[in-house]
């Protein structure tokens, strides 16, 4: 594998896993998180808003937070154009939320991003999101609702989705805090 070939492959995944900050980020209520995926002087088109990324954490967190009880921002198809420090990105998406009257709201889209490399670290510096279709689906009970620990409660198990630092996917070093399961059949 050539030089040239192996820093592609890096510089891919380093602009993976800014994507993955931004989701995660936004998920789990975790603003540093969320903010790290941006350049502080990036411009953010989406839905309504179009401004900073501490202005879309502004509006954007509020709104998650009063509508749904959880939020999943599933990162998939993705083309990159990279040409040394900018690469023009297009990701797919599709958000899954568990709104606060049970109801689930399914959207997809794209996240068309133009990300450069500065001090080492690739960022998004323009984002314009797509919404390609969006939908409800009913009122649905969880499954496997009696299981204690299943429903990505934190790890204090107060009840409530743990939408900060206090899930379980923060937790180092990572511990089953679920009983042994009891022999099916």
């Amino acid at each position: 594998m050539s030089a040239a070939e192996l820093r592609c492959l890096v510089d891919r995944q380093a602009i993976a896993d800014c994507l993955v900050r931004f989701a995660r980020g936004m998920d789990r209520f975790d603003q540093p998180l969320f903010l790290s995926a941006f350049h502080a002087d990036a411009v953010i088109a989406a839905g309504p808003f179009v401004g900073s990324p501490a202005d879309l954490w502004s509006w954007a967190q509020p709104l998650h937070d009063a509508a749904q009880a959880a939020t999943l921002h599933h990162l998939l198809n993705q083309s990159v154009d990279l040409q040394d420090d900018e690469a023009h990105v297009e990701t797919h998406y599709l958000f899954v939320g568990r709104n606060r009257d049970d109801s689930n709201w399914l959207a997809g889209g794209r996240y068309i991003d133009r990300l450069t490399m500065r001090d080492g670290n690739w960022r998004i510096l323009v984002r314009n999101t797509t919404v390609e279709w969006s939908g409800l689906l009913p009122a649905q009970p969880l499954p496997f609702a009696d299981v204690p620990g299943i429903h990505g409660k934190g790890i204090h198990g107060n009840g409530a989705p743990a939408r900060d630092r206090s899930d379980p996917s923060y937790a180092r070093p990572l511990v089953n805090r679920r009983s042994p399961s009891l022999p099916l059949g």
